[in-house]
């Protein structure tokens, strides 16, 4: 078999990146090769869900009221379990747990870094056979080094993050991730077992035809939300409409999308739930960096996501996010409301 040696993976493409910087230890390059570990075991057991018994619900219900799926349980432990025995995490958060895990060891404790992840994003999917996610933010630990972690590491802003990224299992598995030089995303190929570097440089348009958002909550929404969603659609031609609503329900898979060919994705809060669906610390924060790196923008409809002060780990915000145009033509409806 012939390997194309222009194709960087990503363990090669990281360690180019850091001899850029002459006092990097390496040890965000160690923590993003652990993550694209933990994703191709995951990936192997999503693509043969349909075929052994870990399909469905585990029968447990998570720190959100929803129920657990068994491919959450798998994927939540994977990515535990790899972070852990690394030498690049010294704790983790995840929307499946009810409080963070630290690694108290003598290698962790000496970790620069901290993880929070959705382990697997879009999981009410998993039965149907529809594209899911995993997405994880990396923040630079505040608690002295040689010591564990603790609950204020990751209760930081947005913006402090140094690294957040996504990984998608769809007709193919690509793993997206950020950094303040850049987004870029990597393809696994199943030939090699590795991760090879496909999308340079990642730009989102600044402006798309496709807009996300959940129909049947129309009536729940703000006016100036409903009043946006109508703009969206009674667009004519002149004015680069009517846009097209794509919504999968599963939140990687549409902004993945929307990132790539332009976009913008809307999870409101409802009369119901007017802090939204979402959680600030595992979804919102890590896309908002993602797609500022790319060129676009994310607000809760009232601040930029990336500035929000987190009070707790399972906190839930409003999320619209997306291509600069379509997210400065949401705030002039918005601000009608």
């Amino acid at each position: 078999m012939i390997i194309n040696r222009q194709v960087l993976t990503l363990d090669e493409f990281t360690i180019h990146q850091y001899r850029n910087f002459p006092g990097a230890t390496g040890e965000l390059s160690s923590l993003l090769r652990d993550i694209g570990l933990a994703a191709k075991r995951v990936n192997v057991e999503v693509n043969k869900a349909g075929l052994v018994d870990i399909l469905g619900d585990a029968g447990s219900v998570n720190v959100q009221g929803e129920e657990v799926k068994k491919l959450d349980v798998f994927a939540n432990d994977h990515f535990t379990g790899v972070l852990k025995h690394g030498i690049s995490c010294a704790g983790i958060a995840s929307e499946e747990l009810d409080d963070i895990v630290v690694f108290d060891d003598a290698v962790s404790n000496n970790s620069k870094y901290v993880c929070m992840y959705d382990p697997l994003d879009g999981s009410a999917n998993i039965d149907v056979n529809v594209s899911i996610g995993t997405i994880f933010a990396v923040f630079r630990r505040l608690t002295q080094k040689g010591s564990p972690c603790a609950v204020e590491d990751f209760l930081q802003l947005g913006n402090k993050m140094v690294a957040a990224g996504y990984i998608i299992y769809g007709s193919s598995t690509m793993l997206v991730y950020a950094t303040k030089r850049g987004v870029n995303g990597f393809t696994l190929d199943p030939s090699i077992g590795e991760f090879t570097l496909s999308h340079p440089d990642i730009k989102c348009p600044d402006k798309g035809k496709i807009y996300s958002v959940n129909h049947g909550n129309f009536f729940q929404y703000s006016d100036g939300v409903r009043k946006y969603i109508n703009c969206c659609q009674n667009k004519n031609k002149d004015n680069g409409g009517p846009y097209t609503q794509r919504y999968i329900g599963s939140m990687v898979a549409d902004v993945h999308r929307n990132l790539i060919k332009g976009g913008i994705f809307m999870y409101p809060g409802t009369i119901d739930k007017p802090k939204g669906k979402l959680r600030l610390l595992y979804e919102c924060n890590p896309f908002a960096f993602i797609v500022e790196m790319a060129g676009g923008r994310a607000t809760n409809g009232k601040e930029r996501i990336l500035d929000i002060q987190p009070t707790e780990l399972h906190q839930r915000t409003p999320l619209f996010i997306g291509s600069s145009q379509m997210m400065d033509e949401l705030e002039r409806n918005l601000n009608q409301d």
